[in-house]
């Protein structure tokens, strides 16, 4: 009885409707409703903060670590060293090498004063001076073992992880420290490819990360170089505003796009 009722209704509504005035499926309010939220909900997406700086800094060179002065969460500045190791046995090689310059230097000059009173020839002053040169070589290839003793942070930032600890002995390339510097925090996200044609750099829209539920006004930067052949997703990158206080690398949240592209 219900459902002959109600169609009842839809026919009387349908025949009471005066001249011009027919009543279609497209003005049910209950439709519009729908396609309306269908509408908004094309137009969000999510995405997450990354930091363009950020960086897993890895040994160049094998040895003992001795110094490891800042741990997970902690701030440091550009330049400050991270990691130190022992290096009491390439600084000798150094010394080493560094004496063998004095001497090949010293030889060298000899040879020139001989050859000036015709004592030697060409030759011999020549080889010394290859001599000389070897030995500044290897003092150069010393000098930059000696320089890689000690990792300087490569710019402001904070530690995410410590990979080793101090006292351990590593290989050449094991990862030391992952670093990260939140002041240079962007908003990635993947949208529908469908919306290339619409998507701009100066363009803004509203991101809202999960963790603050705090709204932000983002620009868009940059679109990516291509689009995912198997999710027809493009990846947008956009700037925080300046005053952004209070987010970290890893946050993710939803993006709302104000016109729809």
């Amino acid at each position: 009885m219900r459902l002959t009722l109600g169609w009842t209704s839809a026919v009387v509504c349908l025949l009471c409707a005066g001249p011009g005035q027919a009543t279609t499926l497209d003005d049910d309010p209950l439709l519009e409703s729908a396609a309306s939220s269908s509408a908004v909900a094309e137009r969000k997406a999510r995405g997450v903060l990354r930091a363009r700086d950020q960086a897993v800094l890895s040994s160049e060179l094998a040895g003992r670590i001795v110094e490891m002065p800042y741990t997970d969460g902690q701030d440091f500045n550009k330049g400050e060293v991270l990691v130190r190791f022992d290096c009491s046995a390439y600084q000798a090689q150094l010394n080493a090498a560094q004496a063998a310059v004095r001497a090949a230097r010293e030889e060298l000059n000899h040879n020139k004063q001989l050859a000036a009173l015709n004592s030697v020839g060409r030759f011999q002053v020549a080889l010394a001076e290859a001599r000389q040169a070897q030995a500044q070589a290897e003092a150069q290839v010393y000098q930059v073992q000696v320089k890689r003793c000690s990792v300087a942070a490569p710019f402001n930032g904070r530690v995410v992880q410590r990979k080793v600890q101090p006292h351990e002995s590593v290989a050449g390339g094991t990862p030391l420290l992952e670093i990260v510097d939140n002041r240079t925090l962007e908003v990635h996200l993947l949208v529908p490819s469908s919306w290339l044609a619409e998507l701009k750099p100066g363009q803004h829209f509203e991101f809202v990360p999960d963790e603050t539920g705090q709204p932000l006004q983002i620009e868009i930067k940059r679109l990516g170089a291509r689009i995912d052949e198997g999710s027809q997703t493009l990846l947008l990158i956009g700037a925080l505003p300046q005053d952004a206080s209070g987010l970290l690398a890893g946050m993710s949240g939803s993006a709302r796009f104000l016109e729809a592209p």
